[in-house]
């Protein structure tokens, strides 16, 4: 019993967190400090959900649970602030300068001309007194309700560098101070590419799990296109901004198809394009069509929608242009260099030319330090190793993409290529 009901609460936790986090930082205009709160009302349902059960609304018992916390914290400042008159201090300007929101705190009724408190969490978590990899991972934390694993796993970097990253970008937000809001003007356009970044990788988290027993995780998805879209309308000038909102769209129109009636990965060739959803396509194919007019020269997230529209575009497999899915990988390889990058050039080349032409681009990375780990590194080698007759060879990659793999899905996928590789 109490087994399942921590896998209730660690589910609720993993959709809800973010908002709890926002909402609760907008009372008390610490993120550091909500997290905290937040953390606190996940304790009080470990503690008393296996006793007296799931809640019928179990989102809204946490937010209310955190609040209360946040509404303790904010009344004992409130309490300090009296003390602080009695010496002389004015309680006004100490009600202004110490807790700023308090009344509207206690009606929770306050709101901007943005009003979403997720977005006032992303733009204050990558504030540029923090450095990028900080903001990155701060965010994906509080917004993804990503662990520090997961985060690592994600960045191809040892846990430890993850988790000090995060105590130290609290630490650094809490001392400077920084403004819980969205900016406006410069500031806005100075910090949105590590906004763009992080919602792009929420999304990539939520489209192919790092961990976990789910293929996909919907939620996180579903934010990321949310969050893209207002991100859209905040800097309708900004290409990049359209670029990113095409890439995710395009990539969720896939999403039904991406798993079987038993919740196994299907791989894209093998999809039923039928099940594509067609609506978020032309949405994506629009959004791609703005950043295109917006002029200049394609960033990276509108070079990796044009190669998503490719495949939008092709009715079967068999139409998709690998020819121009290579060439701009060849262009996003110039404007955004990675192993990542070229570890997906392969596999285009491959495809538009021959394994032996992608295999050659592999045996390129295989010493690469930072793929070290990275399933889909053999897991690539092996698919074309099987399409080379090289089945012996092919079944070790598998086997070796397997054992790195963070999600089960991922890891009975590979398996079963590794058992037959033809």
């Amino acid at each position: 019993m109490h087994s399942t009901t921590h896998q209730a609460i660690d589910a609720v936790w993993r959709i809800e967190s973010a908002k709890i986090v926002a909402t609760v930082a907008r009372m008390v205009r610490d993120i550091g400090v909500a997290e905290e709160l937040a953390q606190d009302a996940l304790v009080a349902a470990l503690e008393n959900w296996p006793v007296k059960g799931v809640p019928q609304n179990p989102a809204a018992w946490l937010m209310t649970t955190a609040k209360n916390r946040a509404l303790d914290r904010l009344r004992r400042n409130k309490a300090l602030d009296e003390k602080l008159e009695q010496i002389g201090h004015d309680l006004e300007a100490q009600e202004a300068l110490i807790v700023p929101d308090f009344v509207d705190a206690l009606d929770d009724a306050r709101a901007d001309e943005i009003g979403d408190d997720l977005l006032r969490l992303i733009f204050t978590a990558c504030h540029p007194v923090l450095s990028m990899e900080a903001r990155v991972a701060l965010t994906l934390k509080l917004l993804g309700g990503l662990t520090t694993h997961e985060i690592a796993r994600a960045y191809l970097v040892p846990e430890p560098t993850i988790a000090q990253r995060i105590v130290r970008a609290k630490r650094s937000l809490t001392e400077a101070r920084v403004p819980y809001e969205v900016p406006r003007g410069d500031a806005l356009h100075q910090r949105l590419a590590s906004v763009l970044e992080v919602v792009y990788l929420i999304f990539n988290e939520g489209y192919t799990a790092t961990a976990g027993e789910d293929w996909m995780r919907p939620a996180l998805c579903d934010e990321a296109l949310r969050l893209g879209r207002m991100l859209a309308q905040l800097a309708p000038e900004q290409a990049e901004a359209h670029g990113l909102v095409a890439l995710i769209e395009l990539q969720a129109s896939r999403a039904k198809a991406r798993v079987d009636a038993a919740g196994r990965p299907v791989l894209l060739l093998e999809q039923d394009r039928a099940r594509w959803d067609h609506l978020l396509i032309r949405r994506g194919l629009t959004a791609l069509e703005r950043a295109a007019k917006l002029g200049g020269s394609l960033g990276p997230y509108a070079l990796q929608a044009a190669i998503a529209a490719c495949h939008a575009r092709a009715a079967t497999p068999e139409q998709t242009d690998w020819p121009r899915i290579a060439a701009i990988y060849d262009a996003l390889a110039q404007v955004s260099p990675s192993p990542v990058v070229e570890l997906n050039r392969a596999v285009a080349v491959g495809m538009a030319f021959g394994p032996a032409a992608g295999l050659e681009i592999i045996d390129g990375l295989r010493d690469d330090k930072s793929l070290r780990n990275y399933q889909w590194l053999p897991s690539v080698r092996g698919d074309l190793l099987a399409k080379l007759g090289r089945h012996d060879e092919a079944r070790a990659e598998f086997k070796r993409a397997a054992e790195l793999a963070g999600n089960a899905r991922e890891r009975e996928l590979l398996l079963a290529r590794a058992r037959n590789p033809v």
